[in-house]
């Protein structure tokens, strides 16, 4: 059945792709490129040039093309909680928050008051109908590409009115497709992750320029002191350079940050394996899943099985620690089943 679907068009291969394919479906289409972000922008999408590519896309599929300004959105919705997150010592997921609460919330709702059926996007992931009726996000065709950690915020009604048309290609056969339309994006670059943070001044002038750091005390799990760092906001989970600690053959790594008490624990790597992680903000997609799950910590980690247990991920084997403000997502198979936020 032919459908009235918006596609958000962020002027790189993937989403010019899913706007052709839908359009070779049969679906009424129109592009829109998302203005989210109106400071300078080097890293990712929201830039001028990504808008001009879009509407070139656009122009040559004869579709029509236009531009929203979510940026009020945005700066509450992802930049605020992104800055404040950091300022508690957390490691955030801003592309996630923007999935959240601009892709599939503020977009979706403004689809729907103007008469679309359905939104689409360029992410590489599918969604899948089950046996009871009930969506789930699934892994998309290309393992390297694959992008439903981030999409793991959509719950039923938004399954229902969302589209991902290149989720069963892999990235080469989108490039080949856009190749073959003509498309000026067909050889573009993919766009790195955080859009508002610039490739020159990176996260460090971002945050400085809206929040004091703290100079902060780094010390090992006897209470020892081993060094300094210039701002403990900056420290994650894991870390290892950067920690004001000597080279060597006996590295040291990011165990613990206390942004109240300015101090770093680092320990060695074995220190950073533990046997559970807690969770906050549990959610299933469609109900409790018991038995082992694949559970993926980043967006392009590895997952490893784990058991779910109250709020409480019980590894099977010894994993590393999870920085707290990580989405912790739960797979049954392909399926994103739930997540959580690593505490």
């Amino acid at each position: 059945m032919s459908e009235r679907v918006l596609v958000a068009m962020s002027g790189g291969v993937d989403s010019s792709v899913a706007a052709a394919l839908l359009l070779e479906a049969g679906h009424e289409v129109v592009g829109v490129t998302l203005r989210l972000w109106g400071g300078e922008s080097d890293a990712g999408c929201c830039s001028v040039a990504d808008v001009e590519d879009a509407r070139q896309v656009a122009r040559r599929l004869g579709i029509e093309h236009h531009v929203f300004n979510f940026g009020d959105d945005f700066d509450r919705h992802v930049v605020d909680p992104y800055v404040a997150a950091h300022a508690a010592g957390q490691t955030p997921n801003p592309c996630i928050e923007c999935n959240r609460h601009i892709k599939f919330d503020r977009l979706l709702r403004r689809a729907e008051a103007l008469g679309f059926d359905a939104v689409a996007t360029g992410h590489h992931a599918r969604i899948v109908e089950r046996s009871d009726g009930t969506r789930r996000v699934a892994r998309g065709a290309d393992a390297a590409k694959d992008q439903s950690y981030v999409l793991h915020v959509l719950d039923q009604s938004q399954l229902a009115r969302t589209r991902f048309p290149v989720g069963h290609l892999t990235k080469q056969e989108v490039r080949a497709r856009a190749d073959a339309l003509g498309l000026v994006t067909a050889t573009k670059p993919d766009s790195q992750d955080v859009c508002f943070i610039t490739s020159t001044g990176g996260r460090r002038r971002f945050l400085a320029e809206r929040i004091t750091t703290t100079p902060g005390t780094v010390r090992d799990l006897d209470g020892t002191v081993l060094g300094q760092v210039d701002a403990v906001e900056l420290v994650t989970i894991g870390q290892r350079h950067g920690l004001g600690l000597p080279g060597g053959t006996d590295p040291r790594y990011a165990l613990a940050v206390d942004v109240h008490a300015a101090t770093v624990v680092v320990g060695r790597r074995a220190d950073l394996l533990v046997a559970e992680t807690p969770l906050a903000d549990l959610r299933w997609v469609a109900g409790p899943v018991a038995g082992p799950l694949e559970v993926q910590v980043s967006a392009h980690g590895q997952p490893r099985a784990g058991v779910v247990e109250g709020d409480v991920v019980r590894w099977v084997e010894p994993h590393r620690r999870v920085a707290p403000g990580q989405s912790v997502v739960l797979y049954e198979g392909d399926e994103v089943a739930g997540a959580g936020i690593a505490r």
